[in-house]
């Protein structure tokens, strides 16, 4: 499996726009992280560092042994899969089987390991009955998940979710959830854009914090919400139930409902 290492990379626009600063990090295999930020944060801009659809000005990207600036994107795709904010932006065929099984087909594989790739990926997302439809007559969020099973048929080791929940009602989380679980069992990494911090908790142990184009924090769910100068300094608001938890003034690391409940009762029984 593929490690993903930056070391101290920066990004300018040709106009001098600094859009990223001094950028360190490593993602092994297995991992899900989460990059949170406000807009204008360096967020996208990191990760399309990670599958070379930007080249760094300064400092090095690599995907295993790769160097980015030494391959297309095309190459480095083969590792690092990206699946965009808008799927219109990614959608280009005229149904759904087409358009995920158009990465695996362009990637050399043999026909039945395209029929497996393609099928288990439409079954992952729950778009196998929509195999012959076309992608516009489908809702926003059925579209989202055509292109991240596109992206997960390419068997990328790491896979990377521009704003993934964006769209998305209850059973569309769930069905995230199911396919985090089943691409951390395969040891494929994931990395996440989102404004989505219940999301953010309850599905991801590692988180990325950035504002004004530089990492603010890499650690737990259970550290950064509870940390008052990074919340401030990054603009983030922290998930209903750490805020309701702050409220009540019960101890930090609180996240999930369970965990308040939790809290609240023993608060009573003293």
């Amino acid at each position: 499996m593929t490690e993903l290492r930056l070391n101290n990379v920066s990004f300018s626009y040709p106009d001098g726009t600094k859009a990223l600063e001094n950028l360190t990090l490593s993602i092994t295999a297995g991992e899900r992280v989460a990059i949170v930020g406000q807009n204008g944060a360096g967020k996208t801009t990191a990760v399309k560092l990670m599958n070379g659809l930007l080249k760094p000005t300064e400092g090095t990207v690599l995907v295993g042994e790769l160097d980015t600036k030494d391959y297309t994107t095309a190459k480095i795709s083969r590792k690092v899969g990206y699946v965009f904010q808008n799927p219109d932006d990614q959608i280009f065929h005229n149904d759904v089987e087409s358009e995920v099984r158009f990465g695996p087909k362009n990637m050399g594989f043999d026909p039945e390991r395209v029929d497996q790739l393609t099928n288990w990926a439409m079954e992952l997302c729950g778009i196998a009955n929509f195999a012959n439809e076309n992608p516009y007559n489908l809702p926003y969020s059925v579209r989202k998940f055509v292109t991240i099973a596109s992206v997960l048929a390419m068997d990328s080791d790491i896979i990377i979710l521009d704003e993934p929940t964006a769209g998305q009602d209850k059973i569309g989380l769930e069905v995230l959830g199911n396919l985090l679980q089943v691409l951390s069992e395969k040891q494929k990494s994931v990395v996440t854009i989102t404004h989505d911090m219940e999301f953010v908790t309850d599905y991801f142990e590692r988180i990325i914090v950035m504002a004004n184009r530089q990492l603010v924090s890499d650690d737990s769910a259970q550290h950064i919400f509870y940390n008052t100068e990074v919340l401030e300094q990054s603009m983030l608001k922290p998930p209903a139930v750490a805020q309701m938890a702050k409220l009540l003034s019960f101890p930090s690391g609180i996240l999930s409902k369970d965990q308040l409940i939790q809290a609240i009762v023993a608060q009573q029984k003293k």
